[in-house]
């Protein structure tokens, strides 16, 4: 007889309300906390752009990631951490400008108030509610296509408040593929673990070669296998329903603890 599993834990699903972002407008924001044994055990928090496609199917533009249900498989893990997830919301028509880390055209270019809010506003806020690790530990950003962009730029941006980027597709074409020269301007985290990956079906084959290239320009920072991830998804479209397939794994290489 096959043993049964054991069901996953559920745990609560908070909306905090809309905050006002400067520069950037009212965003709504939601909480997961995870169903874990010790509540009081400090613990990083997982910030996604993109909050509509977060969570469940309802509400989002083509299907949610499910990312309460992925971090829910990672509690029963001894060798991960499960964070607290915390979804904003885009701002619909503004969500290029406010994922565009600058100006492409007309469009772009505030990403860097949303990242300095969510690092200067946001964060401490949590803290204030919430066991957190302290520094740059207690934070990761993450997102897909332009959301991964914006998760990519702001770990390299404040590494002082996140310590990770999960970014799922990223549009590294945006401007002009200009975050390729941005993050050679900037420093190597002190703290830093990235994940990031690319299906072979995605922009027709053309997205992939850009997004193995960041791959190797981080690794020659001297990044190795526990820090940076790089995975190609050989059936992986740019769709929710392929990052919602890759979201588990990302979790687990962002959030292992354990060797």
């Amino acid at each position: 007889m096959t043993p049964r599993k054991r069901p996953l834990p559920h745990g609560h699903l908070d909306d905090l309300g809309a905050f006002d972002i400067p520069h950037v407008g009212h965003r709504r924001v939601r909480l997961y906390r995870p169903a874990v044994k010790n509540v009081t055990r400090p613990r990083p928090v997982l910030v996604l752009f993109d909050g509509q496609n977060a969570f469940g199917d309802e509400g989002s533009f083509a299907g949610g990631w499910h990312a309460h249900r992925a971090v829910d498989r990672l509690v029963p893990k001894r060798v991960c951490i499960a964070p607290w997830v915390v979804a904003v919301d885009h701002g619909n028509g503004h969500r290029i400008d406010e994922l565009g880390p600058w100006k492409s055209g007309s469009h772009g270019g505030l990403t860097p108030h949303l990242a300095d809010w969510l690092a200067d506003g946001l964060m401490p806020h949590l803290r204030s509610r919430l066991p957190v690790l302290e520094g740059a530990l207690g934070g990761v950003v993450g997102g897909s296509s332009m959301g991964g962009l914006a998760a990519l730029w702001t770990h390299f941006a404040r590494p002082d408040a996140f310590g990770g980027a999960i970014a799922m597709s990223p549009s590294l074409w945006f401007g002009g593929r200009r975050i390729f020269a941005d993050l050679r301007e900037r420093a190597t985290p002190r703290f830093s673990r990235v994940y990031l990956d690319c299906g072979l079906k995605e922009g027709r084959g053309h997205m992939h070669p850009i997004a193995q290239a960041m791959a190797l320009e981080i690794a020659s920072r001297g990044y190795h296998v526990r820090q940076l991830a790089f995975v190609t998804d050989k059936r992986g479209s740019h769709s929710e329903r392929a990052w919602k397939r890759r979201l588990p794994k990302a979790l687990e290489f962002m959030f292992r603890v354990a060797p």
